[in-house]
């Protein structure tokens, strides 16, 4: 018994040290923090310090920092290596999610901004802490450069308002780039200034280690990263582990050159941004994990350096407080009042870039840790920092919901949000052929359905109606569960179907139309005997029975592989009902892809592409190639290249943009284009179109159409 209260003392002894229970302690914590401050609308990341300021060693504590020379490993040594990952998580996350394209649309803008953003903090902060607060030259440069970061917190909040893709976001976002990195390079003269490097050999090794890290990064992990994820494309779990290790190896390549770590992570995610979508499942393991486990852990942390009985010791640490939060607020309101008067925005519009730019979190606490621990700065600018954090993401969150609401009242909602409203009722049907070409499809679906739909993705396996029908549906379901287990890697729902039909396609057609199904996707339609073609009871019975959008898909190879989209628009496909639905799918592909569109059709279709594109407002970049002969389909194959994923657009027999040319369209580039990625898309025709196919009640009903389209082909130079 003595025994057990010794050893129950001892585990419970302040601080605790025993690893289990620390990391038991920890993980609570991350678990009631969001739950506690969700009612009163304040950020997790608040909460996350504020319980490391309470455990910590100047509160209860709890939590504590040890001798680094201890032979005794505890679980507080864990908490140091996991603040340190999720420090470089945070940094890689950043260089990860910012959006490439919408930066290339507004760059001049975005510059702009990002300059003034950066130097009028800056301009303010240098003067105040140097005289007012009497700081030396290298501490003030530093808390100066702390003022210039901002934290997008109030991300969410502008998407939830529908007005994400404004260009005043894309120009508050493509700020972001720029300030974060400025400061995070002026924070690696200024560490080598503070421990006496600077001088000729210091700008000269920096400049040589600069360019060979940025070769290296950008040069060469990339090209190992596109390597890897196509040859390796099963391991999805070696993925995350080779990003991973991306992100240590190019920290650790960053300090080798002169640089901070967490340069080098924030560097590793603008190396990996376009291959790896944001609604892929790897993407989404990344961000899982980061946020529960990594992130935390580094926010608790930086809550157990704080010691609040500083900041109540007297008038001069409220000073510094009061000091920094007012610089930090005006700073940022006068980057934003200047980019207002130069590109005319509305007085709502500056308080939006404002409240985005005005939150301070991540890069801040980077900044001031590292100079903390190089002992530029003092306890005091550590402790007002945090508190300026804690003041700064919450007022830029009241302003950003304020900002957002008088934009809205404005009418500057997202057109998509005022004439796409059956987004949100949009179902998409997945009809299962082959099984071992599912996980592609998946991934496709997932990356052009509509984030505003609650609905999951219907998965169809049709089942004939015979005597093993019975028997036959169990197997059904027992091999759609591989499917769900898939889905779930990337946070897909997905909803399982089976149905017994005495034919495969009007089983497909009539779980299409009890559905209400925006889009049908297939997979690509296999080799089959001279017969079976003549009849096309499969794919082309799919078809004609069907109304909806309709996507045959042929992904032998990642998407990763490619760099760039080809669309093959034909003549009057714009006049199709369709038209809209597969433009704002392609241009969702593109975004997710990071990819540019380069669309191939006639002067007049593109008149209208380019219309549509700027109602869309995407942040696609579009590229246009004039084409007028498409009764010479085979005169496409001069504008493809083999980098470049392949969509050709035609229309079922009888629609408007339908012309002779486009029989037979799939089996003619699927053979021509043998190693490619394709896909061939059918807009939806309009309800009722009656023609022959729409009484096709039995698989050999077009049979003379065919007969005649077979007997043409064997006429046709391929």
């Amino acid at each position: 018994m003595d025994r057990v209260l010794h050893h129950f003392n001892e585990a419970f002894s302040l601080p605790l040290t025993n690893p289990v229970l620390v990391f038991t302690l920890v993980l609570f914590i991350i678990l009631i923090s969001p739950i506690i401050l969700r009612p009163i609308k304040v950020p997790g990341i608040i909460g996350f310090i504020l319980f490391g300021v309470l455990l910590g060693p100047h509160g209860l504590n709890w939590l504590s920092k040890i001798d680094r020379h201890s032979v005794n490993i505890t679980g507080v040594d864990g908490i140091d290596l996991f603040s340190t990952i999720g420090l470089l998580y945070i940094m890689f996350i950043a260089g990860l999610e910012l959006d490439m394209n919408e930066f290339q649309k507004t760059k001049n803008k975005s510059i702009f901004f990002g300059f003034c953003t950066f130097a009028f903090p800056i301009a303010i902060g240098f003067p105040v802490c140097y005289f007012l607060l009497g700081y030396e030259l290298l501490p003030s440069v530093l808390i100066a450069s702390m003022f210039a970061t901002h934290t997008l917190v109030g991300y969410p909040i502008v998407n939830s308002y529908g007005i994400s893709k404004k260009e005043v976001v894309a120009v508050t976002i493509g700020g972001t780039i720029i300030t974060d990195t400025a400061v995070l390079v002026i924070l690696a003269v200024i560490k080598g200034m503070s421990e006496g490097q600077i001088g000729p050999e210091f700008w000269i090794t920096l400049g040589i280690s600069l360019t060979i890290f940025l070769a290296v990064l950008f040069g060469i992990i990339p090209r190992i990263a596109k390597w890897f994820f196509s040859k390796i494309e099963a391991e999805k779990t070696a993925h995350y582990i080779f990003v991973l290790t991306v992100v240590f190896l190019s920290a650790f390549l960053a300090e080798m050159a002169g640089l901070e770590h967490i340069i080098g992570a924030f560097m590793a995610g603008l190396a990996l941004n376009k291959l790896i979508p944001n609604s892929s499942a790897l993407m989404n393991r990344i961000e899982f994990i980061g946020n529960a486990i990594f992130i935390p852990f580094f926010l608790i942390s930086v809550g157990m350096l704080v010691d609040l009985s500083v900041l109540f010791s007297g008038a001069w640490a409220l000073v510094i407080v009061g000091t920094l939060a007012v610089v930090s607020i005006s700073g940022k309101f006068l980057a934003a009042a200047v980019t207002q008067l130069v590109f005319k925005y509305s007085n709502s519009q500056r308080n939006l870039m404002h409240g985005l730019s005005n939150a301070h979190a991540a890069a801040t606490l980077a900044v001031i840790m590292v100079g903390y621990n190089s002992g530029i700065v003092d306890e005091n600018v550590l402790n007002g920092t945090v508190a300026l954090i804690l003041i700064s993401c919450i007022f830029a969150s009241l302003l950003t919901e304020k900002a957002s609401k008088a934009v809205v009242l404005e009418g500057n909602q997202e057109i998509e949000d005022m004439d796409h409203v059956e987004e949100r009722e949009e179902r998409i049907l997945i009809p299962i052929a082959n099984l071992n070409k599912m996980e592609p499809i998946i991934d496709f679906a997932t990356l052009i359905k509509s984030k505003k739909s609650p609905y999951p993705l219907h998965i169809l396996s049709v089942v004939t109606d015979n005597e093993q029908a019975e028997r036959n549906v169990k197997i059904a379901r027992k091999n759609l569960d591989s499917m769900v287990k898939y889905a779930s890697g990337s946070e897909t729902e997905v909803e399982m179907l089976t149905t017994i039909d005495y034919n495969i396609a009007g089983g497909i057609a009539r779980t299409s139309k009890n559905l209400s199904a925006a889009c049908v996707i297939l997979g690509w339609p296999s080799a089959t005997s001279f017969i079976e073609k003549i009849v096309g009871e499969k794919t082309e019975s799919i078809l004609n029975r069907t109304d909806t959008n309709l996507m045959m898909c042929r992904l032998d190879n990642p998407f990763l592989t490619h760099t760039s989209i080809t669309i093959f628009v034909p003549p009057l496909a714009e006049s199709e009902i369709g038209f809209e639905y597969w433009m704002e799918k392609m241009l969702k592909l593109g975004q997710e892809l990071s990819l540019p569109i380069c669309f191939i059709c006639d002067r007049r279709t593109e008149a209208v592409i380019e219309n549509t594109l700027k109602v869309m407002k995407t942040s696609v970049t579009a590229l246009f190639k004039n084409y007028e002969d498409w009764d010479n389909i085979y005169g496409l194959a001069t504008f493809s290249n083999v980098d470049s994923l392949l969509i050709f657009v035609s229309a079922r027999h009888g629609e408007v943009s339908y012309r002779d040319s486009l029989d037979g369209l799939a089996k003619r580039v699927g053979r021509y284009y043998r190693n490619q990625n394709i896909i061939l898309i059918f807009p939806k025709r309009r309800a009722n179109s009656h023609h022959i196919d729409a009484y096709e009640d039995v698989p050999t009903a077009p049979i003379f159409r065919k007969i005649s389209r077979e007997i043409g082909n064997m006429f046709t130079k391929e």
